[in-house]
């Protein structure tokens, strides 16, 4: 059995219903983490990378959604991969490093000697074993995963300027308003236990300051409109940019795809991706047929094993079909996430047509309607052809 030195804890940040608002309608009825990527919750995709994680002792999801509404989830997860998940929940906002503090007790429970840390709405192949390598040999307290994107959409994200030889974090700076690198930061993060010491450093800097500020009660009162709480603490800003160019932090550059999921039409962007990675990685979730005794399958095609797919459908591809599903004769499936107990009806010749679309659970489509490029919430029932439209 590996030493107390060499285990490792993961925690995954999910956010909460006050966050994530760009993903809405369809995180209405159900919490964004859990909405289906290629047949599986958002959540299970980075939470199946740090099963691949040598020596992980436990995962830590941490977020403001009711405890009930992971309940489910969590225990049925923690069986399936036979590793303590469990669901930590924040009285308020802390920030992304004041979360994780918040909750240091818990995630240094195993003694871990690192903490991998990810953000939920993250679609990527989560290269976690190899970070973790590279991350020993910096001999850093922290690796950042990073990406190269284009100039135009670089300040949309943390850029960063990394020294080619060494790896070394030089400069980090959230989302400026002028060009830095086109490197990025993913969002995914190997830290030792030593980052608790540096959120806490930081927390003692901003509990200094605040006591500063209690010159006169204009001031207070000025500097109370502008401050954010003493205990709220950001990864980026309060410890990344800090910390650039001490030899604390190092990058790991992926070669692989990397998205964030933040819109709409990214989850389905990022169902392909992660459909297309099941080739690789999954092959026995993909659906294979010839039109014969099973509908005819093209492409990447994943299909819940309780959803009835009728043998003269053309799915694919893209396509994600979830549980109790149904999927009459002649319908044809192209760039969709159906979700649970959806019908899609049809009568031959591929009459009910989807293209680029979202259907919520129990959606019903009639026979010879189209959908494309739309959004259909749940418990609707369509019996007209939709184009570019939600449906709420």
């Amino acid at each position: 059995m590996a030493g107390t030195e060499e285990r490792v804890v993961a925690v995954i940040m999910v956010g909460g219903p006050t966050k994530g608002t760009r993903f809405r309608p369809l995180s209405l009825n159900v919490p964004k983490p859990l909405f289906p990527l290629a047949g599986q919750p958002m959540v299970h995709h980075p939470i199946s990378a740090c099963r691949r994680i040598p020596n992980l002792a436990q995962i830590y999801l941490i977020g403001f959604y009711e405890e009930r509404e992971f309940a489910l989830y969590v225990s049925s997860i923690s069986n399936e991969l036979r590793i303590p998940v469990r669901y930590l929940r924040e009285d308020k906002p802390h920030g992304s490093a004041g979360g994780l503090y918040s909750f240091r007790d818990y995630i240094m429970e195993d003694g871990p000697s690192h903490i991998v840390l990810l953000n939920c709405d993250v679609c990527s192949s989560f290269p976690l074993p190899d970070m973790l390598e590279a991350h020993k040999k910096y001999g850093g307290m922290g690796t950042l995963l990073v990406n190269k994107v284009s100039a135009e959409s670089a300040n949309q994200f943390g850029e960063l300027v990394a020294d080619p030889e060494t790896n070394e974090l030089l400069h980090y700076t959230e989302k400026p308003e002028t060009f830095v690198s086109d490197l990025i930061n993913c969002g995914v993060y190997i830290f030792t236990p030593n980052i608790f010491s540096a959120i806490e450093d930081v927390l003692k800097q901003k509990k200094d300051r605040a006591n500063l500020r209690r010159v006169s009660s204009f001031e207070a009162l000025q500097s109370a409109t502008k401050a954010l709480p003493a205990d709220f603490v950001r990864l980026d800003q309060d410890i990344l940019s800090p910390l650039a160019g001490k030899k604390e932090l190092y990058t790991y550059q992926t070669l692989d795809f990397w998205e964030q999921i933040k819109t709409p039409g990214m989850s389905l962007r990022c169902s392909g991706l992660y459909l297309s990675q099941f080739r690789r990685t999954s092959p026995h979730l993909l659906a294979s047929g010839d039109g014969k005794r099973t509908a005819t399958i093209v492409g990447d095609v994943y299909i819940h094993p309780s959803a009835k797919v009728h043998p003269t459908s053309k799915i694919g591809p893209n396509v994600s079909i979830s549980a109790n599903a149904r999927v009459g004769a002649g319908a044809r499936l192209i760039n969709c996430i159906i979700l649970d107990d959806v019908e899609i009806m049809g009568e031959g010749d591929h009459n009910a047509k989807l293209g680029i679309t979202i259907l919520g659970e129990a959606v019903d489509v009639e026979d010879e309607v189209v959908v494309v490029n739309s959004i259909v919430l749940p418990n609707k029932t369509l019996n007209v052809s939709v184009q570019e439209e939600i449906i709420l």
